[in-house]
């Protein structure tokens, strides 16, 4: 912990370097990714403070749209396709994925019953996926796609694509070797950046 917050004391002593940030934000892409560590969205697309708005949930997971009931995963998507005006969104998964792999493997969850609940909600089972695989790759492919098909019945996303103000994409992030790929509707494949 020390060496973080030595940098957080240090980090403010450029107070001219964000001046500007407190006129507002106007970011282009919403980033929905999982809460894993190891997936830092500045660190993989360059951004600069102000250019992403970011959701980040155990599994990359978007619940279902249901109004009634709160949910700071819904309002964040809808702030950022209502309000901030965002362009695009980008769902990106990553190998080695715990959630994902959990729900490969069948693991047993009881002793994280939230955890548990999030995944038993919000994320469907992934199709036939080989559990011997540690990146469960073919698994998380399959799991940004049902995330992506699952932003399109949000009602403000689903006007935003109508009228072509709005476009989603599919990242797998590789952890291990820092790759990046984007699904291809024509090929229905996740391929080089």
């Amino acid at each position: 912990m020390q060496p973080l917050i030595d940098n957080a004391r240090t980090f403010g002593s450029r107070p001219e370097e964000f001046a500007s940030h407190a006129a507002g934000q106007s970011p282009h892409v919403l980033f929905i990714t999982c809460s894993d560590s190891r997936v830092v969205p500045a660190l993989i697309t360059g951004a600069r403070p102000g250019e992403l708005f970011e959701l980040r949930t155990a599994g990359n997971i978007v619940p279902p749209y249901t109004s009634g009931s709160p949910s700071g995963e819904r309002a964040t998507i809808e702030y950022a396709v209502e309000v901030l005006g965002v362009q695009d969104i980008v769902v990106c998964g990553h190998s080695h994925c715990g959630a994902v792999g959990a729900l490969v493997r069948g693991d047993d969850l009881a002793a994280v019953p939230a955890v548990r609940d999030w995944l038993a909600h919000a994320a469907d089972e992934p199709g036939e996926c080989d559990p011997s695989d540690v990146t469960v790759a073919s698994a998380v492919q399959q799991h940004v796609l049902a995330q992506l098909l699952r932003l399109r019945s949000y009602p403000c996303v689903e006007k935003r694509l109508a009228d072509s103000r709005l476009t989603l994409r599919g990242w797998y992030y590789e952890v291990h070797t820092g790759g990046v790929r984007e699904h291809r509707a024509d090929t229905d494949a996740f391929e080089i950046l």
